[in-house]
């Protein structure tokens, strides 16, 4: 079982230079502490982002804004560097923040789409910037819209797995559009807000972040801190408790709403600065103001009250500069300095800077470039993009920004700005492959044309081409990442009393040499750890890995049924200080195996990954219909006693080599069907990990296939649903009749 890979917090004083608790460890790194550098004597900045949601470039008073008012943001502004030329990097808030997080543009995110259904999700390759500068023992929390993966718990797309220690907000996409919910995360626990039970409005979310944030930074004052504020305003829909300087304005509520819902936002960021001056923090922070996209025009909102996209043409949505040019502001009292900056500066940008503000190593296969010397001054020049790409694959539609694609919004769009120039172009069908000739595309010249009025690409025929050249060139169906920290894997089982193998990996994806290299594992107390290869490594190249491996034996008497946590830990020495990476991976002490003919949904399962909710199990005596879990029906006719699971999904079950034949039906049910007819998953049988049957690509227009294999000797049956066509919106699939013959 692959590992989730975790970035240790710690302060930075101790980072490497403490030996591991002796029980269940091996390798133990404390034989290299004293190689490792002491501390720098200079405190690495506090970092705080502060993220809003649909603010346009326009709708700060720094920015031009003249109805709303923002003094809090405007003072940063004045006293620090402010951006003319940042950019988000989608039009829409998924695969925006998924870029700002990672590093990684459009043309390589994992999530590059707002959700249609399920939403997207991160994975174990994601590293984000927490998770770097969690390893230079930064305390790392996030405060409010997450927006990627299943509503779940221990999974690699939530913020706990993705370098964020402490975590309160929502982290479903359609959920943080309530501003007054009945519930909110707090790490892996739904925390209910009993003063909002049955649609009451009694406690407003963004207040409660407000606090959630303060608390943040007074439990962590004396140590380095990141912290991402990612508040929903002023996202649609316009709810507020109060509109206070705006309630006498002869505007609509919803534009009153937004007006309000922006102040908000502004008076929050004051908030957050008061505290850090109240900390005596004031000189060691520095902090990070800026928006996921353009404005929004949902609700009954009219961003052009407002001039909300400033002197840009377009919106939320569009690939023109209004939906992608957004205002960023760094402040930083004697670490920033005051000014302004025209430097062309995407958000994929705030991974590198983060880490080169804390002295981090960061991943060298990121797209993003640190603008870190821009901020600090001090005669260094920050690199410069050649050009600066944008995706989209949209299906919501907005007026405003439908009338400025010219009826274009839901059609696939790809954007480029190099120097001055900035090329656009919309695809009929929705297929990023289809030939060049038949996207119709524009060209703008932004030194001369800043609002995108005038089409220039017949007039320079060889610049659209160079453009369009750079689009292709942008985009990767996958992108692979080069290996970045620790990672752990181990069986899915561990049979108490028989050893098995556990392996772990250090990789030094970034750009320079690591020295002082150690890889640890921890297991469970009572459980015995031999090191069987190196644990240590004098230096690793950039590119280079240590891998290590263990004999890790659980006692005799472990109890069954139950899941266990080993830990590798990975430490080294990189250019900026100590840094250490800690991987988890889960064995499992087997349940019994059936000593029966069994139904997989009345057998407990001793792993499931699901890829939208949890694994729907009819749990019915066999003899009725389903009833007691989700109907499963394939065309029409019901059946009792299966699994539903939605793409992706991996099940598996201890059969202890007891049984001889598996058999069920599988494919897309009525129930999916229904939503859309765009399902296709693809299934596949393991036994022990070994390939038993791998089904043709499954919709709800092939019907089920059925299943029939011999598992005679096999210990883990495992059932695996994979997307087939890159549409997992729709993608939920059935195991029917699912069942285990045992005599």
């Amino acid at each position: 079982m692959s590992s989730r890979r975790r970035f240790l917090a710690g302060s930075a004083a101790t980072l490497g230079l403490g030996a591991l608790p002796a029980t269940g460890v091996a390798g133990s790194a404390a034989a290299q502490a004293t190689a490792l550098a002491p501390e720098d004597s200079t405190r690495p900045p506090n970092l705080v982002v502060v993220l809003a949601d649909d603010l346009g470039y326009g709708e700060l008073g720094a920015y031009g804004q003249k109805l709303i008012s923002t003094p809090r943001i405007d003072g940063l502004a004045a006293a620090g560097l402010r951006f003319t030329d940042a950019y988000s990097t989608a039009a829409v808030c998924a695969p925006s923040r998924c870029s700002l997080l990672t590093g990684l543009h459009t043309g390589h995110a994992t999530v590059r789409a707002n959700p249609s259904g399920a939403q997207g999700s991160l994975t174990a390759a994601d590293t984000t910037f927490a998770q770097v500068l969690r390893a230079r023992g930064y305390r790392t929390g996030i405060i409010g819209k997450w927006g990627f993966g299943p509503e779940s718990a221990d999974q690699d797309s939530h913020p706990n797995a993705r370098g964020f220690e402490e975590f309160h907000g929502y982290i479903d996409h359609s959920h943080a559009h309530e501003y007054y919910p009945a519930y909110l995360w707090h790490n892996g626990v739904k925390e209910a807000i009993p003063a909002n039970a049955g649609g009451a409005k009694g406690v407003y979310a963004p207040d409660l972040l407000r606090q959630r944030a303060l608390d943040f930074l007074d439990r962590h004052a004396a140590e380095p801190f990141l912290l991402l504020l990612t508040p929903t305003v002023p996202h649609a829909p316009s709810d507020i408790p109060d509109t206070g300087a705006y309630a006498s304005r002869s505007w609509s509520a919803a534009n009153k709403g937004h007006a309000a819902q922006v102040s908000l936002f502004d008076s929050l960021v004051g908030d957050v600065v008061d505290r850090l001056r109240a900390l005596g923090l004031e000189d060691d922070t520095v902090v990070l103001v800026t928006s996921d996209n353009g404005p929004h025009e949902e609700g009954g909102v009219n961003p052009d009250q407002f001039d909300a996209n400033g002197p840009l043409r377009g919106y939320k949505r569009n690939l023109y500069e209004g939906g992608v040019r957004v205002p960023l502001v760094a402040w930083g009292p004697g670490r920033v300095v005051p000014g302004t900056s025209d430097r062309p500066t995407p958000l994929t940008d705030l991974l590198p800077t983060l880490a080169e503000l804390g002295g981090a190593p960061a991943p060298s296969d990121v797209d993003g470039l640190s603008a870190a010397p821009l901020l600090t001054g001090g005669g260094a020049v920050a690199a410069r993009h050649d050009h600066l790409y944008w995706f989209r694959d949209e299906r919501g539609v907005t007026s405003r920004a439908d009338a400025q694609d010219r009826q274009r919004a839901t059609w696939l769009a790809e954007a480029l700005r190099k120097d001055r120039w900035k090329a656009v172009r919309f695809a009929p069908v929705r297929d990023h492959a289809l030939p060049d000739d038949q996207w119709q595309v524009e060209l703008y010249d932004l030194a001369t044309d800043i609002g995108e009025t005038s089409d220039l690409a017949a007039r320079y025929p060889a610049r659209v081409a160079e453009l369009v050249a750079l689009m292709r060139a942008s985009w990767q169906d996958t992108y692979p990442r080069t290996a970045f920290g620790a990672g752990l894997t181990v069986p899915s089982l561990a049979v108490p009393g028989q050893p098995f193998t556990a392996t772990a990996t250090l990789a030094n994806g970034a750009a320079k040499p690591w020295s002082s290299v150690a890889l640890t594992l921890r297991a469970p107390a009572g459980w015995t750890v031999r090191s069987t290869t190196a644990t240590t490594a004098g230096q690793l190249a950039p590119g280079a890995r240590l891998t290590t491996t263990w004999q890790v034996t659980p006692p005799a008497d472990a109890p069954t049924a139950a899941p266990w946590t080993l830990t590798a830990e990975g430490t080294a020495l990189a250019p900026g200080g100590p840094v250490r990476y800690a991987a988890d991976g889960t064995v499992t002490t087997p349940p019994p195996a059936p000593v029966r003919d069994s139904y997989l949904s009345d057998l407990p399962w001793i792993s499931a990954v699901n890829g939208w909710g949890p694994v729907e199990r009819d749990s019915s005596n066999g003899k009725n219909a389903a009833g007691d879990g989700t109907p499963i029906a394939f065309g029409g006719t019901g059946y009792a006693k299966g699994l539903g699971v939605h793409a992706y999904s991996d099940v598996a079950f201890h059969l202890g080599g007891a049984a001889h034949r598996f058999t069920a039906l599988v494919g897309i049910d009525d129930f999916s069907a229904r939503q859309s007819s765009a399902g296709a998953t693809r299934a596949t049988v393991y036994g022990d990990d070994r390939v038993l049957l791998t089904t043709p690509t499954l919709t709800a227009a092939t019907g089920p296939v059925p299943v029939d294999v011999d598992v005679r000797g096999v210990r883990v049956l495992r059932l695996e649903v994979s997307d087939a066509n890159a549409k997992t919106s729709f993608d939920h699939t059935s195991w029917a009749l699912a069942r285990v013959t045992v005599g």
